[in-house]
């Protein structure tokens, strides 16, 4: 009987699968929907305070998941790929956030998760080529605000300007699949930038200031890292994540190859990246 059962569960939730991506405009596997479904089991169990400890709770729950890059690039046409299976820096954030906004909706559905997630990653949450999908974490910052999915952190007023000119996708064609053979894409990709430097630049807190307002950041907000790279805002994201008196950080990292909570300190691990300028810090709403 149990063996009926699993093959009945794994059939209805591949053709579940199917039919969302078909349907939806998405990708995803039966054990995407299978770790979905053991994410609410496990959420469920647990009370759950605050928003902040709902991130948490999410986050940890993916530890030790494996770190992979460019898995949204997986498609020729661009759709929302859902991957629970894997992660890089940016999936991870997005797929955490949307996770928690699931539970926090009521609405515990795979439909659901994939329409928060979708949200967050495209602007306007409508996917609509590779260029509506949000490349450029300053950018992506900027959209979640206005859509009140994030809100800046209380310790914005201490940010500097760096008003250096965003084009590191267009200048680098060759590094991107769906720019490298594609001059439209790539001047609709040119257009986005054009869009980005018309605000005027981004602020982010310098690396030197982060010990000292360690205190006014708080736990499980949104931190991405940005960089000296010429016409890129930045090489990284994660969350804060609070122990004590130490602000450290949970991420999936490419050092590590998996999703860890950091051994080292917030400041520490930004002082460790030679090309990093300081952070960009945002409250999850």
């Amino acid at each position: 009987m149990k063996l009926i059962n699993t093959i009945i569960f794994f059939s209805i939730s591949f053709s579940l699968s199917l039919a969302y991506t078909y349907g939806q405009n998405a990708s995803y596997s039966v054990e995407d929907i299978h770790i979905f479904d053991k994410y609410i089991q496990h959420i469920q169990l647990e009370q759950h305070s605050s928003k902040q400890e709902l991130l948490q709770a999410t986050a940890t729950f993916f530890i030790g998941t494996p770190y992979v890059a460019g898995t949204l690039d997986i498609n020729d046409k661009e759709s929302l790929i859902i991957n629970l299976r894997e992660f890089d820096c940016v999936t991870f954030i997005e797929t955490v956030i949307a996770l928690a906004n699931t539970v926090e909706s009521g609405n515990y559905s795979f439909d659901n998760f994939s329409s928060q997630l979708q949200k967050i990653r495209y602007r306007n949450g409508v996917v609509d080529g590779y260029e509506s999908r949000l490349h450029y974490t300053t950018d992506w910052i900027y959209a979640n605000i206005q859509n009140k999915l994030l809100s800046p952190s209380e310790v914005q007023s201490e940010y500097e300007l760096d008003d250096k000119k965003i084009d590191f996708m267009s200048t680098h064609q060759s590094s991107y699949n769906a720019l490298k053979d594609d001059d439209v894409m790539l001047n609709k990709i040119r257009l986005v930038e054009d869009n980005i430097n018309s605000r005027g630049g981004f602020r982010y807190l310098p690396k030197d200031r982060i010990v000292a307002l360690a205190d006014k950041i708080g736990h499980m907000s949104m931190v991405a890292f940005t960089t000296s790279i010429k016409g890129l805002d930045t090489t990284h994201t994660g969350f804060t994540y609070k122990n004590g008196d130490k602000l450290g950080l949970i991420h999936a990292s490419s050092l590590q190859k998996k999703v860890v909570i950091d051994n080292k300190s917030l400041s520490e691990y930004c002082m460790s990246q030679k090309s990093s300028t300081g952070v960009i810090v945002a409250n999850v709403e």
